[in-house]
């Protein structure tokens, strides 16, 4: 992550080879070209208008967070419930808060609010300017999935630290990375994971990429949340 904060948008990886590591999880495309979504391991591209197709096993990525998928405990929602109320729920029966978690919401949502940055040409814009230009789009009464990771505060930079969540809709034509929702029933599944195999790039942008920061958390913030602010 502190990597696309400056602005290193082209990796090697291709989804071929990251769907070896899971069959669960997200990130992106080179250039930001996309959001992605992996479900049952199949890997999905949601573009800035909105829509969602399948991936193509050569496309690349600069950033990707990839698990093999286990329910260690479900939480079933019955009522609207917002997300932070659905976060919180979550926290109340983590194990710890310095453990990793894949988080996986299916049901029928009131209404999500999502976003998708725009693919980019180089000379890249360091990610913040980057999201400036973001397209935004509001589901309403849609059903789908929401894929996403619990990361703890000291994996800041690495992934995004605390809830970083993408949504991916029933029929999987339609998403984007999630600012908020409202979650009118479904099922809350949490898998939770005690290693992590973190593969870094060996040429290209990252070599000379400045990683470290005192502002970075606040600038995955900016980038993360709704036209550059806060989530």
């Amino acid at each position: 992550m502190s990597a696309l904060l400056e602005g290193v948008y082209d990796g090697e990886v291709t989804v071929a080879e990251i769907l070896r590591h899971g069959d669960f999880g997200l990130g992106t495309f080179n250039h930001l070209d996309g959001e992605m979504v992996i479900l049952d391991g199949i890997c999905y591209r949601l573009r800035a208008d909105g829509t969602a197709s399948r991936a193509a096993p050569t496309d690349r990525s600069p950033f990707a967070a990839v698990t093999r998928f286990h329910s260690d405990f479900e939480i079933a929602i019955q009522t609207r419930t917002g997300r932070a109320e659905v976060t919180e729920a979550i926290d109340r029966q983590i194990t710890s808060a310095n453990l990793i978690y894949a988080i996986r919401i299916t049901g029928h949502f009131a209404e999500l609010h999502t976003r998708t940055v725009m693919a980019q040409q180089p000379p890249y814009p360091p990610l913040t300017q980057a999201t400036e230009e973001q397209a935004e789009k509001v589901f309403a009464d849609v059903a789908g999935t929401v894929v996403g990771f619990r990361t703890p505060d000291f994996e800041q930079g690495i992934s995004v630290a605390g809830y970083h969540l993408h949504f991916l809709n029933a029929d999987r034509t339609g998403g984007g990375h999630i600012l908020d929702f409202t979650l009118k029933r479904g099922d809350v599944a949490v898998s939770g994971a005690s290693q992590l195999h973190l593969s870094l790039p060996t040429s290209g942008g990252f070599l000379g990429a400045q990683l470290s920061g005192t502002d970075i958390a606040e600038r995955i913030n900016r980038a993360e949340g709704p036209k550059g602010g806060s989530k």
